[in-house]
This record gives structure tokens, C-alpha cells and sequence, in this order.
């Protein structure tokens, strides 16, 4: 029985490596909603942190590391504490943050814009940082936001495996429920290590995105307002 399921996960990578090999380097994406299992939220985090800790000594061990060096052993306790908490603490619900709306006391009708959100998220085909700068522009319906919950609900997002495109409708989305108006607009400027760090070693090129709703898609007026706004000297 061992032998067969042996055989049977053996074939499994086998044909996930022959799809691998077949794409090359394309960009894939497949959906707006990050892909989860179902049960992706059944194990807690103490049990999560201690099963990747586990799995990413025996990724060190295979690289040949000494994991009794003084400045190894501690590694692999770390790598899991960062993913589950930090990096890909996005992933998880619970940790979407609340957005309160306000009265707008002030009447204030015009474009309000949030521009060099820094975030920093990680390319889900490699694993490796995306970081850059998000600029969130949204024209009220009534209603106000605390400006720190629209750098919140960028990094929310980014602290997951993301592709650029997802990240930025996600955001835009989202902005658009919570704020309860159409007329959201985001950009995101971005570099990629999977770009700069291996493959064609490109550190100079950025990438850019856009998300326009509502407004912002239909009156080309108020784009150009809000990409002047984000492209004022500092």
C-alpha cells in the first residue's frame, strides 16, 4: 500500500512539473479571489507556525546547512513565525481591518487622494517580495474613512502570495464596499524580485496597475486629476 501511494504522488509532481515546464515563465493568473482551500482556516496559527517550522528545516537540511550553528538553528522558528504572522498574516479573515465610516460633516464633494502607501507583498509563483507604492483616490457618497484604514486594507492584501493585477482589484473592491461609492480609483507601482533577483536580473523596470470605477472610469477628466495629483514633486 505504501509502495502505491508511493507511486501515485510520484506521478502527481510528475505531471504538476510537466505543467510547470510548459508554461516556462508566463505570468499566470487565475481568479480575483486568492486561491484557498475550504479548510484553510481550520488549523490555528501555533499549529501552523510549528508544522512550516518543521518543513522548512528539513528544505535547510536538504540544502546541506548546519542547522547547529548558532546562527541557523533559530531559522527555521523564525521563517514560520514571519510567514503566519507577518508576511501572509493577509491570508487569514480575522485579521481584515474594520472600516469605520464618518459623516461627511465637512460636505467635502472633491477627489480625495492617499498616494505612496508603501506596501510589501510576495510573488505567489516564486515566493519572492513585490514592494512598492499604492495611490487610492475615492470621491465621497456621503460618507468618510479614516485615512490610516486605507493604508490598512492595502497592506491586508498585500500580506499574501499575490499577483499585482489581484492585489490591485482587490484593494479597489474592497474600497468600494466599504466606502459605499463607485468612484474609487487605485494605482500600484511595483518591483518584483522575481524579476530583479533571478531570471533576467532586471532591477531597473517597474510594473504598474490600475483600478478605475465608477467616475474615474467614465470621465477621463477626473483620471487626469488624480494622475496629476500622484505625480506632484516632493
Amino acid at each position: 500500500m505504501k509502495q502505491k501511494e508511493t507511486l501515485l504522488n510520484t506521478m502527481e509532481i510528475n505531471v504538476v512539473r510537466a505543467s510547470i515546464e510548459e508554461l516556462g515563465e508566463d505570468h499566470v493568473g487565475t481568479s480575483l479571489e486568492t486561491p484557498l482551500r475550504e479548510d484553510a482556516f481550520e488549523m490555528d496559527d501555533d499549529l501552523k507556525i510549528e508544522l512550516i517550522e518543521k518543513h522548512f528545516r528539513e528544505i535547510m537540511h536538504i540544502m546541506g546547512l548546519d542547522l547547529s550553528d548558532d546562527s541557523l538553528k533559530g531559522t527555521p522558528h523564525r521563517v514560520a513565525k514571519m510567514y503566519v504572522k507577518e508576511v501572509f498574516s493577509g491570508l487569514n479573515p480575522k485579521n481584515k481591518p474594520a472600516a469605520k465610516l464618518f459623516e461627511n460633516k465637512y460636505k467635502y464633494n472633491e477627489m480625495l487622494v492617499e498616494k505612496d502607501i508603501t506596501f510589501h507583498s510576495h510573488c505567489e509563483h516564486h515566493f519572492v517580495p513585490i514592494y512598492g507604492k499604492a495611490h487610492v483616490a475615492y470621491i465621497s457618497n456621503g460618507n468618510v474613512i479614516g485615512l490610516s484604514k486605507i493604508n490598512r486594507i492595502v497592506q491586508y492584501f498585500a500580506k499574501r502570495p499575490q499577483v499585482q493585477e489581484r492585489l490591485t482589484m482587490q484593494i479597489g473592491n474592497e474600497l468600494k464596499e466599504a466606502l459605499g461609492t463607485e468612484d474609487v480609483a487605485v494605482i500600484l507601482d511595483a518591483y518584483h524580485m522575481c524579476v530583479s533577483s533571478r531570471g533576467v536580473n532586471d532591477t531597473n523596470s517597474s510594473t504598474v496597475t490600475a483600478f478605475y470605477s465608477g467616475k474615474f472610469e467614465r470621465d477621463e477628466q477626473s483620471r487626469n486629476e488624480f494622475m496629476k495629483y500622484i505625480q506632484l514633486e516632493k
